[in-house]
């Protein structure tokens, strides 16, 4: 492969890995903590083997007790390493065979792999610039634990596998269900030998081969490399040993590899998250929220007591000034509720509002549910109960922040029109001229009482001008203040819708920073972390 496409294959496997890495940090809190982690090790291991030589491909034999795992080793290798191994008391230790020995020191380190063999070159094996490390291991069904921890830690290391198997033991479930299947993802650096051929004729030996490939299949690994060899007779053994040679020519084992981790790590993620997007947040089921709330928040009250508080400020302003003091001895339904105050600092007043009670608490929560149902629906499991999870935080602080909101909201109260000031000036020249016309009554049955000389009430039409007066102002006040009450009834409707809107838009703002801005920061994470799944796993 030439240099170019090498490094097009490490960016695209960066992209992936990074894309891997977000869709991790996106699913903390959502995901299980042992998921996530087997990410990390994954990424962990990815920038590990990425920083060593890449020069080098690790090629790993793995076989079951008696599948002639190590003999195949030592046919491949044109060496006897692995029959010196046997003899060695540690059993359990690795044995690497290398070709191409500057280098590979700090792989083998991280590998953990200490009996090292530096071999020289065989023809049609490892030659060129490529260097190559055999790796043998101990068998996959050893009973000794430390033995099988070995084998699956190095498996989830190796560049490429080598599963070694025999015509007697090929179809073994614990090989299968414990190894391969688990492996399906990494069919591009897999190779499977059927060794020990030399058992059969030929017409058994093709027959096992078709059931073994017909079991891959089943695996996941339809398409494998499936080589029939003796390590005995020496049959196959150069087909295997030119297939490795073309791997470690490549130099992409170690990047396919890794890739195949990726995207099992993200199939991982893919399968405890579930698929599916979530609805979002709409328009009519915000509103719908925002109306349940402020219901629940006694709003409709608010607006009550701010359409009854207006008319009583206008009938004070504008009533008949003989009458309308009587007004002060009826309470403010705004102050009732500690509301519409021009000296309250909204940051530390609170309503008087009742609280609400179980009806109202039921209502919320129900508001709040149907909110997040909506907005979640289509969300796969996990992320359902992450968006259900912030919602429920918000809605244990609506109740505190509505009352803020509600007492921080300028109703207008002390806003004061123009017209009352008009009438009530209308109102007090009423009052005066009824009170001018009677001192100028007063005046004439003072004057009559005492039986002094009495001017002439002026007339019109026969009418005295005092009574006129007195009969006039009257009047006009009674006038005035009628016309008062309903200008300012059509008024406080006004105040009162425009109190409702200021309401519901503050009500709004509690609503969209405790329920609707968290729900949709999740959904949004949702999004980003399936787009980043995607990419990780290749789509």
């Amino acid at each position: 492969m030439s240099r170019h496409s090498q490094v097009r294959s490490a960016s695209r496997l960066q992209e992936r890995l990074d894309s891997l890495n977000t869709a991790r940090e996106l699913a903390a809190g959502v995901l299980a903590d042992a998921q996530l982690e087997a990410v990390y090790d994954v990424l962990d291991r990815a920038a590990s083997r990425r920083s060593l030589s890449t020069g080098h491909t690790v090629v790993g034999f793995f076989g079951a007790t008696g599948s002639g795992k190590s003999s195949l080793f030592n046919a491949v290798s044109g060496s006897n390493l692995a029959t010196a191994a046997a003899r060695r008391p540690t059993t359990s230790a690795p044995l690497a065979a290398v070709w191409g020995e500057e280098g590979s020191g700090p792989l083998l380190d991280w590998l953990d792999v200490r009996d090292r063999h530096a071999l020289p070159e065989v023809a049609d094996f490892a030659g060129g610039e490529a260097g190559l490390i055999l790796l043998d291991l101990p068998d996959i069904d050893s009973t000794t634990v430390e033995n099988r921890q070995l084998v699956e830690r190095l498996a989830g290391m190796v560049d490429v596998l080598v599963w070694v198997l025999d015509p007697q033991k090929y179809a073994d479930a614990a090989v299968h269900h414990g190894f391969l299947r688990p492996m399906a993802t990494h069919g591009a650096v897999t190779l499977v030998v059927l060794n020990q051929m030399d058992k059969l004729n030929a017409a058994d030996g093709n027959a096992v081969v078709d059931s073994l490939r017909g079991i891959l299949e089943q695996d996941g690994l339809a398409g494998v490399p499936v080589f029939g060899t003796s390590a005995v007779t020496g049959d196959g053994v150069a087909a295997v040993r030119g297939a490795i040679r073309n791997v470690v020519v490549q130099r992409e084992a170690a990047t396919q590899r890794l890739s195949a981790d990726v995207a099992r790590a993200a199939s991982g993620l893919a399968e405890v998250s579930g698929d599916g997007e979530a609805h979002g947040v709409s328009s009519q089921a915000k509103a719908h929220l925002v109306a349940e709330l402020a219901t629940a928040a006694n709003v409709p009250l608010v607006v009550h007591a701010v359409e009854r508080s207006f008319k009583r400020q206008s009938a004070r302003r504008t009533g008949w000034p003989v009458t309308r003091w009587l007004l002060r001895f009826r309470p403010d339904p705004l102050r009732r509720l500690n509301l519409g105050r021009d000296d309250a600092k909204p940051e530390l007043n609170r309503t008087s509002l009742p609280p609400a009670g179980a009806p109202g608490r039921a209502r919320t929560d129900a508001a709040v549910r149907a909110f997040v149902d909506d907005a979640s629906a289509g969300a796969p499991g996990p992320w359902r109960a992450a968006i259900r999870g912030v919602a429920r935080d918000g809605r244990e602080q609506l109740p505190d922040a509505l009352d803020q909101a509600i007492a921080g909201t300028d109703l207008k109260a002390s806003r004061r029109p123009l017209w009352w000031a008009l009438f009530n000036a209308f109102q007090w020249l009423a009052l005066l001229l009824a009170v001018g016309g009677l001192a100028w009554l007063g005046v004439v049955a003072a004057l009559g009482y005492f039986q002094l000389p009495t001017p002439e009430v002026p007339r019109t039409e026969g009418w005295p001008w005092p009574t006129l007066m007195v009969a006039g102002g009257v009047l006009f006040g009674v006038v005035l203040a009628l016309g008062g009450r309903m200008l300012g009834a059509g008024a406080a409707r006004v105040r009162a819708k425009g109190a409702s809107r200021r309401l519901q838009a503050a009500v709004g703002l509690v609503a969209e920073e405790h329920i609707v801005e968290p729900v949709e920061v999740e959904i949004t994470r949702l999004k980003a972390f399936n787009a980043a799944l995607k990419a990780a796993r290749g789509g």
